[in-house]
């Protein structure tokens, strides 16, 4: 019977402040919560709850890291090493007190200011904890940061990070495996090279930026090719390079993403990942998601088949970019090993350099008509398919990117 329960593991009720507590109390070491041998009987501050003060002295409300708020304590400021958590504690509470229009601190907080203080400090740890089951998942260098100073809106439900396609109801992948005989790319190509599509000139420069024009297919070299992971014909498949911060806008368009780092011009900066369904699916969900005032369809038209992408409920980071009418990301489609040669991946390359701490924006309206050359004359070994990608919406909706070039409405 033993043997059978091997795999079997059910949802925790506890929350996870209570299974640390739990953890503490029993003197159990836990490696998920950083309780060791050498901490188990710690106390350290978790976060700050309440404040007062007197002409002596000010104290702060301390919750105890592993313990319940039963035993929460007020502790004299000279009695705390914790800086940084002490900074954002008045952070927190400059911006409560002007919310309700109040200049100065007063001597004791009162209680719809302090659970304010306790809500926003116990949101902080659920978007750090999401945070990291993110980084977790992700396989790409860059990582994935999470914040909101707009509210107490929590990590979004129902949504599940992947990192590549998934193939949803009738879908079925056929994988292209061929693969180059190139031993350098860029300066030997030989015939049948993956950027033949282009009579052989790479897409990429030496510093991995783009040069072609959007609407020119990317043929990138795939495990299949004789060159090794250093050439220059890999970019998108490397990943997300850059580290990026989902955070909650403060003008209603939502959560958006933007760059912890800087971006130089023509650089990859992520894929547009998520389900892979039917148009039929498509329409079926576009109607749910119309009534729910949003929505992740991206269309992906063919000559003879029509497929769309659904972040929804399942991608990755790009889920979260916002629409701009003056848009900083630009929609490339590449080929790589291992995908169905009708569905090329779709990246986004910055059409211009961008500053850390810049919001990242693509147009939801965007066409992108294939290349008409002599160059996209396949042979039977890549099948150049014309890509016009584009959100899929069908209501009215207000645009709210505020750019000089904005056209008033998405849709």
């Amino acid at each position: 019977m033993a043997e059978n329960l091997k795999d079997c593991s059910v949802p925790s009720k506890l929350s996870w402040d209570d299974l640390e507590a739990l953890c503490r109390s029993e003197r159990l070491h836990c490696k998920d919560f950083g309780i060791t041998k050498a901490n188990v009987n710690d106390y350290e501050v978790e976060f700050l709850c309440d404040y007062k003060k007197t002409k002596e002295e000010e104290f702060y409300l301390v919750k105890w890291r592993g313990f319940p708020e039963s035993v929460n304590t007020w502790e004299p400021k000279r009695n705390l090493k914790c800086p940084k958590l002490m900074k954002q504690f008045h952070l927190d509470l400059d911006q409560e007190l002007r919310r309700q229009k109040r200049r100065n601190i007063p001597k004791k907080l009162d209680k719809e200011t302090s659970t304010f203080l306790v809500l926003k400090a116990k949101l902080r740890q659920r978007l750090e904890r999401w945070g990291f089951q993110l980084n977790q998942t992700c396989n790409h260098p860059g990582r994935i940061f999470v914040s909101n100073d707009v509210d107490l809106e929590g990590p979004p439900k129902n949504f599940t990070y992947i990192n590549h396609y998934k193939a949803g109801p009738g879908i079925v992948f056929d994988e292209m495996a061929v693969g180059c005989e190139c031993k350098n790319c860029l300066e030997e190509p030989v015939n049948g090279c993956c950027p033949g599509a282009s009579l052989h000139r790479l897409a990429y420069n030496e510093l991995g930026q783009v040069r072609i024009r959007p609407g020119e297919p990317i043929y990138e070299c795939n495990s299949q090719c004789l060159c090794g992971p250093d050439c220059p014909n890999r970019v998108v498949q490397k990943g997300i390079q850059v580290d990026l911060c989902i955070f909650k806008t403060d003008n209603g368009r939502g959560w958006g993403i933007r760059t912890l780092q800087h971006i130089r011009k023509n650089t990859f900066v992520m894929e547009y990942v998520g389900e892979i369904i039917t148009t039929d699916e498509a329409e079926k969900r576009g109607h749910i998601y119309d009534r729910q005032g949003s929505t992740y369809l991206f269309d992906l038209d063919y000559v003879e088949d029509v497929y769309t992408v659904d972040a929804a409920h399942q991608g990755n980071v790009s889920h979260f970019v916002n629409h701009s009418c003056n848009p900083n990301l630009q929609v490339f489609n590449v080929f790589i090993d291992n995908i169905d040669e009708r569905l090329p991946r779709i990246a986004l390359f910055s059409t211009r350099a961008i500053r850390a701490g810049e919001e990242l924006t693509f147009d939801y309206k965007m066409k992108i008509d294939p290349v008409d050359t002599e160059s996209s004359k396949m042979d039977s070994s890549f099948t150049l398919a014309g890509v016009s990608s584009s959100p899929k919406k069908r209501i009215r909706v207000e645009c709210r990117c505020g750019s000089d070039s904005c056209r008033k409405y998405l849709f």
